[in-house]
Formats: structure tokens, sequence, C-alpha cells
């Protein structure tokens, strides 16, 4: 592949990410939510996903907040209804933060059609294809997750 080629896939890659982009505008202005609401709710379900419990301190980490603004983002969400503050089971010290059933079931509703589209249109690669693909969107993501941080951290 030479480098035009490589050109048009980040082109590609870019258009890929505006196109969801806007699908979660939408369903961040249908639901009163920011972008950074959304963020976290998120990474909130991703933990839940990879059987880890999320801390408002890891959400912060994971939404690049301040301890305040994590402090407000929750108590906000929270009063929205989209997530709670619970006791870890494994240790009652320390709070961790669950999506509530209602806004787990708006965004399977809203993202529903959308999930199962994609896995529609993967219908016609084979395992090994997916595996490339996969190992692709990863590194592009490592990527794109460095160049969030400001120049010269070099922290992750």
């Amino acid at each position: 592949m030479g480098d035009a080629q490589r050109q048009e896939v980040a082109l590609l890659l870019r258009r890929l990410s505006v196109e969801l982009d806007a699908v979660g505008a939408r369903f961040a202005e249908l639901h009163g939510l920011g972008r950074t609401d959304v963020r976290a709710l998120v990474a909130i379900m991703d933990a839940a996903r990879a059987g880890a419990a999320l801390t408002a301190g890891a959400l912060g980490a994971a939404v690049d907040l301040s301890s305040a603004s994590v402090t407000a983002l929750v108590d906000r969400l929270e009063r929205a209804g989209h997530l709670r503050r619970v006791r870890d089971p494994d240790d009652r010290r320390r709070v961790v933060l669950e999506m509530t059933a209602t806004s787990m079931a708006a965004g399977a509703e809203f993202f529903g059609g959308l999930q199962r589209d994609l896995l529609a249109a993967m219908g016609s690669y084979t395992d090994a294809e997916l595996a490339v693909v996969r190992r692709f969107l990863t590194e592009m993501t490592d990527v794109a997750v460095r160049h969030q941080r400001p120049p010269g951290d070099d922290a992750g």
C-alpha cells in the first residue's frame, strides 16, 4: 500500500469518526447531555462490560477532568437519573459509579440499530480480516488518545 492509499485510509477513518461523533451528538441532544456527559457514560459502560467498577477518580482520568469537575459531572448525571453511586461490594469504603437501567435502556434503544447494522456490514469479512481490522482500529485509537494530551506530556 502506497502513501496515497494510506492517506485515503486516514481520510476514511476521519470521516467515520465525524459520522460517529454526529450520531453521539444526536443522542446527547435528545437526552439533554453534553459531550463530556456522553464520554463519561461510555467510560462507565465500558468498565462494566470489562467487569471492572469505575470510581469517580478513575472516571476523571478517563475523561480528563479535575476532581472538582468530576464531582459536578457525577452530581449532574445522578440528578438526571443517568447514573448512581453505589458501594463497592468488595470494599464497602469505596464508591463506584453505575449507569441506571433507564440510561442503559435509552442507549440500547438509540444505538441498537446502529450496532445491528455494523454487525451486518461485517458479515462478509472473514475472522482473519476482522482480526486485522481490530488491530488497526486499536492502534489508530491509541494514536488518537496520544494526541489528546498536551505536547510534552509523556504519560500513558
